[in-house]
Order: C-alpha cells, then structure tokens, then sequence
C-alpha cells in the first residue's frame, strides 16, 4: 500500500479509537431508564428528549436535535430541576452528556425513583 493511504488509513483509524473512547470515557456504570423529559440548550430553546441511561455524573439522550461535542444544554431531570450537561459525543440522534455536578448520592436515588413511578 502507498504511504498516502496508509495515512489516510491511520487517521481515519484514529478517529475511530477516538469515538469509542469518548463513549467509553466512564467513571462509574449507567442505570437503565426510559423518562421523557426536556432539556434547553444554548439558544434557549426547549426540546423534548428521552433519556435512557443515567449516573450520578452522567447521562445518555435521545433526541432529534442537532448538537455536537463541547455544546452544553440544560436536562430536566425529576427530584433535581434542570441540571447543565456537556455533550461529550452526538451519533444518531443518541447523546452522551458529562454532568457539570454529580448528582448527591442522596439525591441521585429520588431522581431514579421518580422515573421509575
């Protein structure tokens, strides 16, 4: 093979790896949820969003909306109000965001309870 592809080989390799490390970038596992809520984002509008897996520091959206990695949006969640999340990674309407503040363990079980009743 040529240099020039392998080139190209390596950075689209590299891209690769770097998608599946940001969605592998965990601290701690996710729970399970299916709760529909709603997040406002920069531009202040609100969407409808849909969010299926959560930790005390992190959460994973559904939503149709467009955004991209460094944007930041405000999550509605239950027990807790409107929390500021970053988007750490976009990819086919499923958002992965990085809470700017743990939830408190105390907290985090109220939020949990409430999507589950």
């Amino acid at each position: 093979m040529s240099e020039m592809v392998m080139g190209s080989f390596r950075r689209s390799l590299g891209v690769v790896i770097a998608a599946t490390n940001l969605s592998d970038d965990r601290s701690e596992p996710r729970d399970e949820v299916h709760h529909r809520s709603s997040a406002m984002l920069a531009d202040q509008r609100r969407v409808s969003v849909l969010i299926v897996n959560l930790s005390p520091s992190g959460l994973m959206i559904r939503s149709d909306v467009a955004v991209g990695a460094g944007d930041w949006l405000f999550i509605r969640l239950p027990a807790v109000g409107d929390v500021r999340a970053t988007v750490r990674w976009a990819l086919g309407g499923r958002i992965g965001c990085q809470l700017e503040r743990p939830i408190p363990a105390n907290r985090y079980h109220a939020v949990l309870g409430a999507m589950a009743g």
